[in-house]
């Protein structure tokens, strides 16, 4: 390995680390302004209906949910739909950390929540200004640029 492509490693991983931080914030105070939508088929409704409202779109999977074939196929019309629309996107890996970020949304449901998909929407009121929603979608813009389409971060449990 060169010392450029070290070099390259190195800040690679950094910009990962604070998109994934910047996630978490992101999500964090869209859940407090109540502009997060949970679910694969709620976030599909939402969509239909309403695809201007929608600023990002959070696509989270575990080890396990990788051999999950109707799961990917919903993956893939959502990316399909998001790349049509303009909408950001994010493949993730850590439903047990958003779990944890996000606390119980469902109210007092004894159902587990569906967090496989998540949309980040703006408020209807005004939009929705943050910094952490500036870094994820310059962190998406970027990966677009060096061709990944649909970038891919991890959170780590904590």
């Amino acid at each position: 390995m060169t010392l450029e492509e070290l070099v390259g490693c190195n800040r690679t991983d950094k910009k990962m680390d604070s998109a994934a931080q910047a996630l978490e914030e992101l999500l964090v105070a869209a859940q407090g302004q109540d502009c997060l939508t949970v679910g694969v088929y709620e976030s599909a409704k939402l969509m239909n209906v309403d695809p201007d409202s929608v600023v990002l779109c959070v696509l989270a999977t575990d080890a396990e949910d990788e051999d999950d074939i109707a799961l990917q196929i919903h993956f893939t019309l959502l990316q399909a739909f998001c790349c049509d629309n303009d909408i950001n996107i994010l493949r993730l890996n850590g439903v047990r950390r958003l779990g944890a970020l996000l606390g119980n949304l469902s109210g007092d449901s004894n159902e587990p929540l569906d967090l496989h998909c998540i949309l980040v929407t703006n408020p209807p009121c005004r939009s929705l200004h943050c910094q952490a929603l500036q870094d994820i979608s310059t962190f998406c813009e970027e990966s677009r640029c060096g061709n990944q389409w649909v970038p891919s971060l991890q959170l780590q449990d904590r």
